[in-house]
């Protein structure tokens, strides 16, 4: 069984590390080789281009920014999946739109490629303790053959649908990370406004029952103004513009999430995209 993994920066270096770990032999590229090159001291073959490194492998793994990323690297004219073998298996596990899912699964289709979108809930921590937890948009029979994989990534593995109803669920979970992040820091911003201790604000609110579970770390990274990036700022902003996209194909107002769409791209152009998306506190601590 020859496996690929494509895109190795934060989290994809991270899931191809567990995958070597298991002793999964895994050929590797990214086009800043530097990342390739440091998994080969793990054992993993390094390929000097996309074409070389999917040409022969039966499964094929992806982690890429964002739906244009994806189709330069694949779709397009030339790309990768005109490389790969019949009946092999691509596993996107780019966090794109549903409906880009749907049409890099019918691409595939049509070049014999088998195709199943399976981004993942989880940031650098999670990923680095193979913790994640795919969303699976595939059929049942697929999803098993791959499943061993998965599990050497990550914790859980769940099947939502048909093909692009993982990258749909993963849309819903950014979504409320992003607003969540927002009404967190708001509520602590405001609080201290009032004459709470800012202290007690960042140790209590993360343990009411109303709030995210998620704002414990972030309230340590808040209080140590320490925004090392686990998930950057400007992919969530990314993120949260294809929801936008998405809700307007539907016909279905995201208000809230537009909202904070604004927001993201507000702090992504004052220079905070590559800082954790937990630094959209200290942007609203800055521009009142």
């Amino acid at each position: 069984m020859k496996i690929s993994f494509i895109g190795l920066g934060i989290m994809g270096s991270r899931m191809a590390a567990n995958l070597l770990k298991n002793n999964i032999q895994l050929t590797v590229y990214n086009r800043t080789q530097k990342a390739a090159e440091e998994l080969a001291e793990l054992g993993a073959q390094v390929a000097t281009s996309i074409e070389e490194a999917v040409k022969d492998a039966d499964i094929v793994f992806s982690m890429l920014s964002t739906p244009e990323v994806v189709e330069e690297c694949f779709i397009k004219e030339g790309a990768a999946l005109s490389k790969m073998k019949p009946y092999a298996i691509w596993i996107d596990c780019s966090t794109v739109n549903p409906s880009f899912s749907e049409y890099a699964g019918k691409k595939a289709n049509e070049k014999g490629i088998r195709f199943m979108d399976a981004p993942v809930a989880g940031s650098k921590p999670q990923a680095e303790a193979a913790a994640l937890a795919f969303f699976v948009g595939a059929e049942p029979a697929l999803l098993k053959e791959v499943k061993y994989l998965l599990e050497k990534m990550g914790s859980k593995v769940l099947n939502i649908g048909e093909t692009g109803k993982g990258s749909a669920f993963k849309m819903l979970v950014n979504m409320m990370l992003a607003q969540s992040m927002v009404i967190f820091s708001e509520s602590v911003l405001l609080g201290e406004k009032m004459g709470i201790s800012r202290d007690f604000l960042l140790n209590a609110i993360p343990n009411l029952p109303v709030s995210a579970p998620f704002t414990k770390a972030k309230a340590e990274m808040v209080k140590d103004s320490n925004y090392e990036v686990q998930f950057p700022l400007e992919w969530m902003h990314k993120d949260l513009h294809l929801a936008e996209v998405t809700a307007k194909e539907l016909d279905q107002p995201i208000y809230l999430a537009s909202l904070a769409k604004t927001l993201y791209k507000e702090a992504t152009d004052n220079g905070m995209g590559r800082l954790d998306f937990s630094a959209i506190h200290e942007y609203l601590n800055k521009h009142k």
